[in-house]
């Protein structure tokens, strides 16, 4: 199969710098970075024309150049009407008499690894420059194998997404339990005391700043890409360390330990997941282990500080952060915060533990079906299909 650099079968437009004086209430949505993959995230609005070259509209490719390896990077299809395009996008014009706009979103999206190689940026947020991506090679057969190659992928990616909504279900179903066991802190409707973290937390430790290894090492090491954002554990990509006897009690996490992600973008700064396993884990210094007291059971401050308050006060305390934003142990236990009786948090921790459970299995089928799909593009891509 041939291979021809990506930028010499379309023209990438970038978006359109706006300042935020230019945002407005209402108009024509302003699509960013954060909009791409998530329909919850809200809009900001322009109230005046700008030039047409910063349209989109249903069924434009859009690249995110700078973003998230594994959530906002990449190739996504817009299909929420017309918008304004910001800046950090490319909007991918082709021709479609010889290009099919979907073989080339997964075409382009199976070189991410390469893509993220050649980026640049800090740790979670990365950057790629116009040039670089457009001379990523990509596989370019006929155009109508690259139809039959999209209509394959399709399916496979059909299967896949229906097992992610009924594992984001599960979750939404916790969100809505934890507001009705709690309320929410600013109208208290059940009339708890209010107090702070602080109230419920024996101990609070930041990790370890010994260099891991990818291949050696007698404990696996969690990093900040290892707690997602939605409140769990990712346990790939693990690297590993040795401690010594002196050092394991510190920055060894148990079951039941609060892991607090301290120091990320603005954005991710704050991701919070309780650690479910029997088997011991060393935790690295951009983390924080929080241990509580008689007082405070972890699903219920994870389950806080994972709700849509929690996550807004966590914004707030670094809006005006540029780059790497940070929320230090002090910071994190003053955090506002209900205090409900334990056996209400426990009765919490409970449904939650028996919720994941029956989800575990649905993880590990979504698990398999990402990677069974990974594999179909590859062979899609090596002409194997």
């Amino acid at each position: 199969m041939n291979l021809v650099p990506f930028g010499s079968v379309c023209s990438l437009q970038n978006g359109r710098a706006f300042k935020p004086e230019e945002w407005s209430a209402s108009g024509t949505p302003i699509v960013r970075i954060q909009n791409l993959n998530d329909e919850t995230k809200p809009f900001n609005y322009c109230d005046f024309e700008v030039e047409k070259r910063f349209h989109v509209d249903s069924g434009d490719l859009l690249f995110s150049w700078s973003g998230t390896p594994g959530t906002s990077f990449g190739a996504f299809f817009w299909n929420r009407g017309k918008g304004f395009l910001n800046q950090h996008i490319f909007r991918v014009d082709i021709d479609e008499r010889y290009i099919d706009k979907n073989y080339l979103r997964y075409a382009i999206n199976s070189k991410l690894d390469l893509i993220i190689d050649q980026a640049h940026g800090g740790v979670g947020l990365k950057h790629i420059t116009k040039g670089k991506l457009e001379a990523v090679e990509i596989p370019l057969p006929s155009l109508p194998e690259q139809k039959r190659i999209a209509a394959i992928l399709d399916r496979a990616d059909a299967i896949r997404r229906k097992r992610q909504q009924a594992i984001q279900l599960a979750e939404d179903f916790l969100r809505a339990v934890f507001l009705d066991m709690f309320g929410d802190l600013v109208t208290n409707p059940k009339g708890f005391p209010v107090g702070t973290v602080r109230d419920l937390v024996d101990t609070a430790n930041y990790g370890s700043s010994e260099k891991a290894s990818e291949t050696e090492g007698e404990f696996p090491m969690l990093r900040m890409g290892n707690i997602t954002y939605s409140g769990a554990i990712d346990f790939s990509g693990l690297k590993y360390v040795d401690l010594s006897k002196k050092d394991q009690p510190k920055y060894l996490v148990e079951k039941g330990d609060l892991l607090f992600n301290r120091t990320n973008s603005k954005e991710l700064v704050g991701k919070t997941a309780v650690y479910d396993r029997d088997d011991v884990a060393a935790i690295a210094g951009y983390l924080i282990r929080v241990r509580m007291n008689e007082k405070g059971n972890s699903y219920y401050v994870s389950g806080y500080l994972n709700s849509t308050h929690g996550k807004s006060t966590l914004q707030n305390m670094c809006k005006s952060i540029v780059g790497m934003a940070n929320i230090n142990a002090q910071e994190m236990q003053n955090i506002q915060i209900l205090l409900p009786p334990i056996e209400i948090q426990n009765k919490y921790a409970a449904i939650f533990q028996a919720t994941k459970q029956r989800l575990r299995s649905q993880s590990q089928s979504e698990g398999n079906l990402a990677d069974l799909f990974a594999a179909l593009s590859q062979k899609a891509f090596r002409g194997e299909l």
